[in-house]
């Protein structure tokens, strides 16, 4: 079992293995990013605020790509608030403006956003001073769903010590895997 510790040349193909699958990773999440236009094209939903849509740990599928269409009233968008590291869940409920000004570079569309779940609009949930979402808070909107798959997600960041864990037995799996 430790035989592949007493040959190095071996241990060298594990850990280039190891760092193959790594790079894969991370190749396909850069990729998908391109293709989506959205620097995070796949979201885990962390709370319950857009029940009975998404169920809390559900994996969401972004795309941020409008070229024919913008962004309407009662699409799902995931946005960040400025100064905030999580991405928010929420339907549009109201749209003020167009995004489609040709002469501008900026579009002028202002979103307003609201959990299914929730009793008022996100406006407490915005960056102090701000009233509306403009189309750069936007991350994406949802394509698709894979329901409860992200519950890993949930469960790692609220249980630290699991990443641990998690690693550790990848990388016992690594050391002693035989070819």
């Amino acid at each position: 079992m430790l035989s592949a510790l007493g040959n190095p040349r071996q241990a060298a193909a594990q850990l280039m293995n190891f760092g193959l699958i790594l790079s894969t990773a991370f190749m396909m999440w850069k990729g998908l990013s391109v293709i989506s236009d959205s620097p995070s094209p796949i979201v885990v939903v962390l709370s319950g605020s857009m029940e009975p849509a998404f169920q809390r740990g559900d994996l969401l599928l972004l795309w941020n790509r409008n070229l024919f269409t913008e962004t309407s009233v009662g699409e799902v968008v995931v946005y960040n608030v400025k100064d905030k590291d999580i991405p928010i869940v929420h339907r549009v409920i109201s749209k003020f403006g167009t995004g489609f000004v040709l002469l501008r570079r900026r579009p002028t569309a202002k979103l307003l956003t609201k959990g299914d779940n929730n009793d008022s609009d996100d406006t407490k949930l915005y960056a102090p001073g701000q009233n509306y979402l403009v189309r750069e808070d936007i991350i994406g909107s949802v394509v698709g769903y894979m329901p409860f798959v992200g519950y890993v997600t949930i469960m790692l960041s609220e249980h630290p010590w699991m990443k641990t864990v998690m690693l550790g037995i990848m990388g016992l799996v690594v050391v002693l895997q035989r070819e």
